[in-house]
């Protein structure tokens, strides 16, 4: 289970987020599902059913987890290889 303790370790995928702040302002309230993360993206579904790639570095996002907790987390401190972050943050 994924909760606000063990996020920055875990994988993203799968989780809720909004993008509560970036470099690009109609990026700003953005929310959807994380359907894949890369080293300097994070590919996000909207409700429409639009996949949207938005850089971590740029952005700000609030993920929930999956004990309905928000947690804000910027871009830049997230901005690795998703197997590689457990031992970098």
């Amino acid at each position: 289970m994924i909760t606000r303790k063990n996020l920055l370790y875990s994988t993203f995928i799968g989780l809720e987020v909004e993008i509560v702040n970036s470099s690009q302002r109609k990026l700003i309230g953005l929310h959807g599902k994380i359907v894949d993360e890369t080293k300097n993206l994070i590919v996000v579904e909207s409700a429409a059913g639009k996949e949207l790639k938005i850089p971590k570095v740029s952005s700000t996002f609030r993920f929930t987890t999956e004990d309905n907790q928000k947690v804000d987390v910027i871009g830049k401190d997230i901005a690795f290889r998703p197997h590689e972050r457990p031992k970098k943050v």
